[in-house]
């Protein structure tokens, strides 16, 4: 059969999917997205990558503040009377009543292989976790969050030297793709779903502005994976005679020293075991740079200690 569907999402990363799902010819009967927001120079309004690409194919947009106690949006949800409702990154929380609309049910796609990082930041955290492989799960959506039963899942080995920003890339397109196959698949009844095992369940909880702060006392290791992981946003930092700079890329490397002392002019920095060589950075109210432009014009001096 052919599928009636209702898309819920609103960053880059939902684009992928709702846009596959044009191609592939699936019936998009509306779409979902947040409201534009104000940017934070010039209060400029900002419509969500959603809107803007459901703008440019003529897709029915709408676009409330809130589906808790919304009874105009229930009722509108209902009178499409869709198959299917299909959420990526929408960001909200489905209201419970909400749930029971679609003939199919909630489908949403995830980041992470499930049910491990359930949660709002499932890609940051694995990174920093140094976890060996990373994914995308295809899940009905319950009450609970992220708790339904996984449709299907594609797994990817996770490269340390990758950064948040790439990785959610490289998810978009995979889980994207994947959707498409389970579809096809839903169409026909050829899906199996399967319970998660609660058990193995560990939750990605919302990046904090308290955990950004580079701590100079920790492993390069697991330094290098928190730069990554929070790169290119909200960005790891460190001080430096009183302005602050994000670090988006940085290797580990074999220099020993007390944790925070630059060990040479090329911003290798001592870490608790071995050190980090910064690679791309941004001073603050700059544009980010190499290291070796950022030399050019800025100098911390071997020795120096970073709180």
């Amino acid at each position: 059969m052919s599928l009636n569907i209702v898309f819920m999402g609103t960053p880059e990363f939902s684009v992928p999917t709702l846009d596959l799902l044009i191609k592939s010819k699936f019936n998009v009967l509306k779409v979902y997205t947040q409201p534009p927001k104000k940017s934070k120079r010039g209060q400029k309004i900002n419509p969500s990558p959603i809107e803007e690409f459901s703008r440019k194919k003529n897709l029915n947009l709408r676009s409330p503040n809130s589906l808790n106690n919304n009874d105009e949006e229930f009722q509108v949800l209902k009178n499409l009377s869709p198959d299917l409702i299909v959420v990526v990154a929408y960001g909200q929380i489905i209201p419970k009543n909400f749930l029971k609309i679609p003939k199919l049910g909630f489908i949403n796609i995830h980041a992470s292989l499930l049910p491990k990082w359930r949660g709002a930041a499932p890609i940051q955290r694995a990174i920093m976790n140094q976890d060996k492989k990373i994914g995308v799960s295809i899940m009905k959506i319950e009450e609970k969050l992220d708790s339904g039963p996984v449709l299907s899942f594609k797994e990817m080995k996770l490269n340390q030297n990758s950064t948040y920003g790439e990785i959610k890339k490289k998810l978009s397109i995979s889980g994207a793709n994947l959707l498409i196959e389970t579809l096809k698949k839903l169409s026909i009844e050829k899906i199996e779903f399967k319970k998660q095992d609660d058990s193995k369940v560990t939750y990605a909880k919302k990046i904090s502005k308290d955990e950004t702060r580079i701590d100079w006392n920790l492993e390069a290791d697991k330094i290098v994976a928190h730069i990554h992981g929070l790169s290119p946003s909200p960005g790891a930092w460190f001080e430096h005679k009183g302005d602050r700079f994000k670090v988006f890329k940085a290797n580990k490397s074999s220099l020993s020293g007390k944790p925070g002392t630059v060990m040479d002019e090329n911003l290798n920095v001592a870490c608790k075991s071995n050190s980090i060589q910064i690679l791309e950075l941004q001073k603050q109210g700059k544009n980010k740079q190499t290291i070796k432009e950022f030399l050019l014009g800025y100098k911390i001096t071997s020795g120096t200690i970073l709180p």
